[in-house]
């Protein structure tokens, strides 16, 4: 996705739901949406081994089918070979966009989610992306 119109998405957006969403502020799962939250996205976790905890203001879900409002963007920490068990729940939820974290790539579940008119981002760090997009690159030593 270029530039203008991840920019663009992004300045839309205003709520992202977070799958494999975690309590431990040193995991990248905690620190991307803490970050996203403090820019005033509202972060629904989803994660089944904290369901009904609180993070960033929101009672965490179990599954992406307890989620039963209108996702703008989903931001996946999951490993590749998790991804194509959760298709059917993101099918379902039709967020506007799916966001594959860094390291995160499925070329058929990628493809699938394409097929349905879902459009992706893999392979990126939202929150890295958002600094750039947003506050500008960062100057080299």
């Amino acid at each position: 996705m270029e530039d203008a119109a991840l920019r663009a998405y992004l300045e839309r957006a205003r709520t992202i739901a977070v799958l494999g969403a975690h309590k431990d502020p040193s995991r990248p799962a905690h620190y991307v949406p803490k970050y996203l939250w403090e820019r005033g996205y509202r972060i629904l976790p989803v994660n089944p081994r904290f369901a009904g905890e609180e993070l960033f203001g929101e009672r965490v879900a179990a599954s992406l089918g307890e989620v039963s409002e209108s996702v703008d963007l989903l931001d996946v920490f999951r490993p590749p070979s998790a991804l194509m068990a959760h298709l059917e729940e993101i099918l379902a939820l039709r967020p506007g966009l799916v966001w594959l974290q860094s390291g995160i790539r499925h070329p058929a579940f990628e493809e699938a989610l394409r097929g349905a008119g879902i459009p992706v981002v893999a392979d990126r760090c939202l929150m890295v992306e958002h600094k750039r997009l947003f506050r500008g690159a960062l100057p080299l030593p």
